[in-house]
């Protein structure tokens, strides 16, 4: 992967704000999108990111003032400057790493897994009611993820199973009407392991990234563990809600199942359409968990 170059206009605005700012390293995702660096001043050290956009942006600066009224400077980094020009952010830094591939033994893992639901009741407990126009937007949302699904259909009905397909059916039907059961609630919007830190010292779990933080439906908050994670490792799950504090509902259950189905069917289209054989493994791979969750989830609860 290309190191990112730190802009010299970022670095100056940056050294505005942490004087004496003598190092920079690109932490960047391996994606175009993603701009983040680690940025030093003799012993302090900060990060500093571009929004990909406007909106991600905006939502991150929300994120961090939310995470600054209810979590604690040791669970969520805090603002330290913002600039809506440039886009760029410039956050304290958190102690841990990053937990997506990191060796962990079971127990601690486990532990990490109840404090990660935990911490995220907290935060969805938080919220408050939802107005109108928050119902709105998570209608919208709904319906921008119903319509995926149709389009999807097209490319990718050759290749289904019967059960596969009647999965992408429901999801291209049901999306709209199971979200309108539920209550919103302000949602992280990335909560997966790429985004929670794990602090070997002190065995705290910390959480990074808000740029994607917004009103929703609880559930959605849970897409990529119900269908990366939780297929292979029901304990964790089971440890996940345990620090949640409530199961899901019928209605929640149902709605996260074809959440994934819709995201596994655009892995699948996406992967068709670009020749990407990854892509088209990953979808086939997430449909085929989902046909089989009643089976791994009632052994779960068993």
């Amino acid at each position: 992967m290309t190191t990112k170059p730190f802009p010299s206009e970022l670095r100056d605005w940056a050294a505005g704000h942490l004087p004496g700012l003598d190092g920079s390293e690109d932490c960047s995702w391996a994606r175009s999108s993603s701009r983040v660096w680690r940025v030093t001043a003799g012993a302090r050290t900060a990060y500093v990111k571009i929004g990909p956009g406007e909106l991600d942006y905006e939502r991150e600066v929300a994120g961090y003032a939310y995470t600054a009224r209810h979590l604690t400077d040791r669970e969520a980094p805090r603002l330290l400057a913002a600039d809506p020009r440039l886009r760029a952010i410039l956050s304290s830094l958190l102690p841990g790493r990053v937990v997506r591939d990191l060796p962990l033994g079971v127990e601690v893992e486990l532990r990490l897994y109840e404090d990660a639901g935990r911490l995220l009741r907290r935060w969805h407990d938080a919220s408050g009611p939802g107005t109108d126009a928050d119902r709105a937007a998570v209608r919208a949302e709904m319906r921008e993820q119903t319509q995926e699904a149709a389009d999807c259909l097209g490319s990718t009905a050759p290749h289904l199973g019967a059960d596969r397909l009647a999965l992408v059916r429901a999801a291209s039907e049901e999306l709209v009407g199971l979200a309108e059961q539920l209550p919103s609630v302000y949602r992280h919007g990335d909560y997966e392991t790429r985004n929670w830190l794990y602090d070997g010292e002190t065995g705290r779990h910390g959480l990074i990234d808000f740029a994607m933080a917004r009103r929703g439906v609880a559930a959605a908050e849970f897409v990529w563990l119900f269908g990366a994670v939780w297929p292979l490792r029901p304990e964790l799950r089971e440890a996940y809600f345990a620090g949640y504090g409530r199961p899901l509902t019928a209605e929640e259950e149902r709605l996260l199942k074809l959440l994934t189905v819709r995201r596994a069917v655009s892995y699948l289209h996406h992967g068709l359409v670009d020749g990407r054989e990854d892509l088209v493994a990953r979808g086939h791979l997430v449909l085929d968990r989902m046909v089989a969750h009643r089976r791994w989830s009632d052994g779960a609860r068993g």
